[in-house]
């Protein structure tokens, strides 16, 4: 039997203004007795969170469908017809290559329009960087992405987005999530659209976005000697096709390989190749890997399928392709812009880079030699387009990342962009070779300078009510009980962004609150005196608490690489193992 809370809005389903097919499904599973099915899709609703909607595919209140992207988009139309009062309003809308993304999509433009705004709707697949770009470029005052980002096939989701073409932020997503829950009925969505409201966008837009990123070029003398540069690429049936191999030609590169299989992104949205078609995978990434080594390329790049993410895999020093984790792309890519800057007498002292703070320190010690700010937020890009929205005009933004394989060029997007991150990874590498370096050697020079960084992440799932609270109680007696030291090096910094305080030499002072990318969250950072930094974060997307651990050695020569780093891994397991992390 159902719970009486689940079988009211079953009936609520049944009896109100659903369409037939909805109704038949609901009942198919009643007259099965599938209750199970019917807990799990009724028992609550699908929680408009900060950053929008992700949920399974499906028919009930807990599911991504057009009745739940319908509440969703209903209650964010509300709020912005309240925020710009007798303005005109309109807003850009994008859809990846996921099932019923195309559906949901042409849903929510019907919505927007039935509300008196104008839309502005992609005719076909985008990715999420060009939403982003487009919502500037047009001056809308928000944007939709239907996508699920790199979540397994049977997941979709709804990303929000703000006139400055960030995901919302305070105040507006708590607003916009109060407008939501507000929307208590079916009757209460307006789903007969206003064709007259709906406009069609695709190359127009395209054209202005690729000129964007080919403004970023810097080194454009190497690219032209090196156009035979050697790059494989993949875009795990999603939407980096669309723009990523144009882009590349349009900057010179003449020898790319694209992943056939892997190409084709229409009704592709099972991601037939993959388990999980995310680019952090090694699974996800070998067929490009596998091409890679048949041709002996220099590059190997995937983006993943709404293509705001971008993993690479290089040949490394044993002549091995090697996959590469988001924060060694991340320095690779911050040391490029910097020297590149540099080089082309760009800098000025009014730049700034920026990061998130569970990424590589090293990206700090990097921009500190280059005279260049490096601004740390919370995790999540969203933080970085703050920083960059309120340093617009007095500060220049060169470029950005987070460990997460989300990487951002310039500021004419304000979310992680794998378009433009595959265009200057290209180019970098470019620039490497001219000079007669591979990416890894590239890399290896950077550590010598700078010092060998590595990160571990330490992730435990612990599901259900049980596992939340023993999450809590986890941060809780870290909080009670710190520890004095890691791996034998003595703790002298404490960060605690749940109370917004540093306990440093004694002494604590605030960290600073509503600005620069910073709130109070629930995050604990400890630094010791070798430079070792550990972060404690519940997930706020998973039933997991995350654990990351950076350590620091010195690197003289290259033949030393393999020993060094063996040495830091080993560091970061005598940590998770001194700290019981399990």
């Amino acid at each position: 039997m159902l719970e009486a809370s689940v079988q009211s809005k079953v009936n609520q389903w049944l009896g109100g203004n659903y369409d037939a097919d909805t109704k038949s499904a609901v009942q198919q599973l009643l007259d099965s007795q599938n209750f199970i099915e019917l807990t799990d899709s009724f028992y609550k609703d699908l929680e408009f969170g900060t950053g929008g909607l992700r949920g399974l595919i499906g028919i009930g209140s807990n599911r991504m469908n057009q009745y739940t992207v319908g509440a969703a988009t209903q209650g964010l139309a509300n709020y912005l017809n309240k925020a710009f009062p007798n303005q005109k309003i309109s807003v850009a809308i994008a859809h990846d290559s996921r099932i019923k993304s195309d559906e949901f999509a042409e849903v929510i433009a019907n919505i927007f329009s039935a509300n008196g705004i104008e839309v502005y709707l992609f005719s076909a697949l985008r990715p999420t960087p060009e939403l982003s770009f487009a919502i500037r470029a047009l001056g809308c005052k928000s944007g939709v992405v239907v996508t699920a980002s790199h979540n397994p096939k049977e997941y979709n989701g709804y990303k929000a987005y703000w006139d400055d073409g960030s995901q919302v932020v305070a105040p507006h997503d708590k607003n916009i999530i109060g407008e939501v829950n507000a929307i208590q009925s079916v009757d209460d969505i307006k789903f007969a659209g206003d064709a007259s409201k709906i406009h069609k966008i695709d190359s127009e837009i395209d054209e202005k976005y690729i000129a964007q990123i080919l403004s970023l070029s810097i080194s454009k003398e190497a690219i032209a000697r090196q156009k035979d540069l050697k790059i494989v690429y993949t875009p795990l049936h999603g939407t980096g096709v669309t723009l990523v191999p144009t882009l590349l030609e349009r900057m010179g590169f003449d020898n790319v390989t694209l992943i056939a299989e892997q190409a084709e992104p229409k009704g592709n949205g099972l991601f037939p190749t993959v388990v999980y078609p995310n680019p952090e995978e090694s699974e996800a990434m070998s067929m490009a890997v596998a091409k890679a080594n048949e041709i002996d390329a220099d590059l190997v790049m995937g983006t993943d399928p709404d293509a705001d993410r971008v993993g690479i895999a290089v040949k490394n020093h044993h002549g091995e392709i090697q996959l590469l984790n988001g924060n060694q792309t991340a320095t690779l890519l911050i040391y490029y812009l910097l020297q590149a800057w540099q080089e082309a007498g760009k800098l000025t002292g009014k730049e700034f880079v920026c990061k998130t703070i569970v990424t590589t320190d090293i990206i700090d010690k990097m921009a500190a030699d280059y005279g260049v700010h490096c601004y740390n937020t919370l995790t999540g890009f969203k933080y970085i387009a703050q920083v960059i929205r309120e340093l617009e005009g007095k500060q220049q933004f060169i470029g950005g990342g987070e460990e997460s394989y989300g990487y951002l060029i310039g500021d004419a997007v304000r979310d992680k962009d794998a378009i433009a991150s595959c265009a200057m990874i290209a180019e970098l590498t470019a620039y490497a070779k001219d000079k007669g370096l591979s990416l890894f050697d590239m890399m290896m020079e950077v550590y010598k300078k700078f010092g060998f960084y590595y990160e571990g992440l330490i992730s435990l799932t612990k599901k259900g009510k049980s596992g939340a609270e023993e999450i809590q109680q986890m941060m809780a007696d870290f909080r009670a009980n710190p520890p004095a030291s890691l791996a034998g090096s003595p703790v002298i910094r404490i960060d605690d962004y749940k109370s917004l305080q540093r306990t440093e030499n004694g002494q604590t002072i605030a960290i600073p609150a509503g600005e620069m990318g910073i709130e109070s969250s629930n995050v604990l950072q400890f630094f010791t005196a070798d430079g070792t930094k550990f972060t404690c974060r519940p997930s706020g997307t998973e039933p997991k608490i995350k654990f990351y651990v950076g350590v620091v050695g010195a690197l003289h020569r290259n033949e030393d690489f393999d020993e060094v780093y063996a040495l830091l891994k080993q560091k970061v397991a005598e940590i998770g193992a001194e700290l019981n992390l399990k």
